[in-house]
């Protein structure tokens, strides 16, 4: 499978997760546990890589699996960042819009170029930190909310709540992708070996997150287990689909492509969400909205765009007659 399919694929994924997060919600409430989504994502994700990695056992080449402890351990990391990214994300979208919650996402590959040159030592060419400063000038301005005929008390549309947890968001989702890119690309492993330790430790760490709650609210629910499902509906559990797809089709990148298809992807994604938001939330498309996602495809153009054909030089310089 080719990378940008995968990355068309993730685009409608992502443009998606937050549009039925909110639909989830019952009158700007969740009615379930949303701690329980990320375990039964990642239960979803270990179940799905546990089964293609017991057909390819069955091959007549079996895959390669590194399985010392030394080797292992290294993925807890990913899985504790990916815990508190995952509640970080439903907390923002009790303050934030799908739309704004989408754009604030394209953050990350603002903190993902930082990090792909300190910790991965990935160099970047100078049109490519242009494209990557002017993402981020696209997804500020897309923030700005215009005062038209109505008083002007705030800059932007959302909560400082709301801002604050989106940006935690964004930098939690850069580390946790350039981390897992260094991990799947370390060693030759097979994809399904390196997503079942993933996604294991990512089972255990939730399961452990939905303990600490019952020991907080001091049992007055009764254990997480017997209230697992309480308040889930069809819309409930199709983010627990999309939200598990979406890290599986994740994982397939950060193997075969890098951390900078993905995050562009998934700015894409802010189009989808974008309309379907005007349709389905009554929200208010607005210039500055507009503004930035036009600014956004042009850094995607520029980032993505080979040198030579923005300008070519030529290679002799004419001889002038005196």
């Amino acid at each position: 499978m080719q990378w940008y399919l995968v990355a068309a694929l993730l685009t409608v994924l992502t443009s998606s997760q937050g549009i039925l997060t909110t639909l989830s919600q019952s009158n700007g409430k969740y009615m379930y546990d949303y701690a329980t989504i990320p375990f039964l994502a990642e239960f979803f994700k270990l179940s799905v890589s546990s089964f293609f990695l017991w057909k390819e056992c069955q091959s007549s080449s079996p895959p390669r699996m590194t399985k010392e402890w030394r080797s292992v351990r290294l993925y807890l990391v990913p899985s504790i960042i990916y815990l508190i990214h995952n509640n970080v994300q439903f907390a923002t979208l009790t303050y934030v819009d799908p739309s704004t919650y989408q754009i604030m996402g394209n953050l990350k590959i603002v903190t993902t170029g930082i990090l792909f040159r300190l910790v991965l030592k990935r160099k970047l060419s100078n049109l490519q930190w242009m494209a990557i400063v002017l993402l981020a000038v696209g997804t500020t301005t897309s923030q700005v909310k215009g005062c038209g005929d109505g008083p002007c008390d705030s800059l932007f549309s959302a909560p400082l709540q709301g801002y604050m947890l989106g940006i935690l968001s964004a930098c939690l989702s850069a580390l946790a992708g350039v981390y897992t890119e260094y991990l799947m690309k370390k060693n030759n492993d097979s994809l399904y070996w390196q997503n079942v330790q993933l996604y294991t430790f990512g089972v255990i760490f939730n399961m452990g997150w939905l303990i600490y709650g019952d020991f907080k609210a001091g049992f007055e629910l009764g254990p997480w287990w017997q209230r697992l499902f309480n308040g889930y509906s069809v819309t409930t559990w199709m983010v627990v689909f999309n939200l598990g797809s979406t890290g599986l089709l994740v994982s397939w990148l950060m193997k075969y492509s890098d951390n900078i298809v993905k995050v562009y992807s998934t700015s894409m994604a802010m189009l989808l969400t974008m309309v379907l938001s005007i349709y389905l939330f009554s929200v208010k498309a607005t210039i500055q909205l507009f503004l930035g996602i036009i600014i956004c495809i042009i850094s995607l153009q520029m980032y993505f765009m080979p040198v030579h054909m923005l300008v070519e030089l030529p290679q002799t310089l004419p001889v002038t007659s005196k």
